[in-house]
């Protein structure tokens, strides 16, 4: 790609989105076999797909749902967040995150967040915590978990439910010990851009028996059955479950998830060595843009982002985003401040409240990363990506 490149000669197969899901053929034939099958919603591949995510979880009980935001949503309700309460958040993640709270009569109350990291700033939380506080609830931001030591520990000095929103952190881990197989309740997204997908779907780990016949009733209108003809509805709940078509398309994503890991993996290295390249040329040299948390121990690699330096730009990130596309380069942004939405300035939030979090808010920029691009992608979107930076760097 050259600098006269128009989007008008980007042909569609040659467009790098900023993320697509990988589905082989088996797959596609496991999804085609439950069609026939006539049993489409949930049934034994959503019973089946739950035991393998135990398993992968150390034995801890897991429950699926139809997406991530309810399974955050019934850990509200399982852990007794209700109306009169507070949960501590973080203000950088997908609005998600706090529109469950506001749903169960909860207030949102946002700590700002870690420069480094964009995850939220665990030395911050002890100063928001009110005799209101019930919950703390943390976002692994692109799959980087926080340090789970620090917070459990001071969720347990407050006596406080930790309910973690690890959307994108499937497959990421703290100390050799995978997310979900340790902590409170758990929560995964396995929406179609995840690291895992079920195309629509999300699961939560639970501790025992008791959330888990809970969380079972939250997710279908409280039903209990029992006998062959019983039934009976004791709490409000709603319809939340997965399909087992959904259910098979997660089965086989766990199998190769491994490979997908891999992957992932070597893409991200390769960012890293081809951007610092480019970074230390005469033409960006002093450049300011931050990559992230160069972290091959814990995280996942769910998304790859950079921090733009605004201020030694001539424009603001759309444009950036613009002429990424034109040269046929998608990319997201993950995400907004949560606090800068109509609705929750309504509510009477400040974005300039959580000063890191707003400046990351503006800056932040998610490039492509997915198991199925090759090495020449990566190279052709760095190429593009620093050609656009260097010809919108004041002078």
């Amino acid at each position: 790609m050259n600098e006269k490149t128009t989007l008008s000669s980007i042909s569609p197969s040659d467009f790098i989105p900023f993320t697509r899901p990988s589905f082989d053929e088996a797959t596609i034939a496991a999804v085609a076999a439950v069609m026939q099958s006539g049993w489409v919603t949930s049934g034994p591949k959503v019973a089946e797909f739950e035991a393998e995510l135990s398993h992968y979880f150390g034995g801890r009980p897991v429950r699926c749902f139809a997406n991530g935001t309810a399974t955050m949503k019934i850990a509200l309700q399982i852990a007794g967040i209700g109306a009169g309460d507070e949960v501590i958040t973080t203000p950088l993640s997908w609005v998600a995150t706090a529109n469950v709270i506001l749903s169960v009569g909860a207030k949102p109350v946002f700590v700002d967040i870690d420069p480094h990291t964009r995850n939220l700033d665990l030395k911050l939380i002890a100063a928001a915590i009110t005799p209101q506080t019930r919950a703390i609830m943390p976002v692994y931001l692109a799959g980087l978990p926080v340090n789970m030591d620090e917070l459990y520990a001071i969720a347990k000095s407050h006596q406080l439910r930790v309910i973690e929103d690890a959307a994108q952190a499937f497959g990421s881990q703290w100390v050799g010990k995978r997310i979900g197989s340790i902590g409170d309740l758990v929560s995964f997204s396995f929406q179609a851009n995840k690291n895992l997908t079920t195309v629509e779907g999300g699961c939560l780990v639970l501790n025992h028996a008791h959330e888990t016949a809970l969380a079972e009733k939250l997710r279908l209108q409280g039903l209990t059955r029992y006998g062959p003809d019983g039934m009976d509805v004791d709490v409000l709940g709603g319809k939340d479950n997965l399909t087992d078509i959904n259910a098979v398309i997660g089965l086989h994503q766990l199998k190769n998830l491994p490979t997908f890991q891999a992957r992932r993996v070597a893409i991200v290295k390769l960012y890293f060595e081809l951007l610092k390249a480019g970074l230390n040329t005469s033409a960006l040299k002093g450049f300011d843009l931050q990559l992230p948390p160069e972290n091959f121990t814990d995280t996942n690699w769910h998304l790859f982002q950079v921090l733009l330096p605004l201020q030694q730009l001539q424009v603001e990130r759309a444009q950036i985003m613009s002429e990424l596309k034109a040269l046929g380069i998608g990319t997201g942004v993950h995400y907004p401040i949560i606090t800068n939405f109509t609705l929750y300035r309504k509510l009477g939030y400040l974005a300039e409240s959580t000063p890191v979090a707003e400046v990351i808010g503006r800056s932040i920029l998610t490039l492509p990363l997915f198991p199925a691009m090759s090495d020449a992608d990566v190279k052709r979107i760095c190429a593009a990506f620093l050609q656009v930076l260097e010809g919108q760097r004041k002078a």
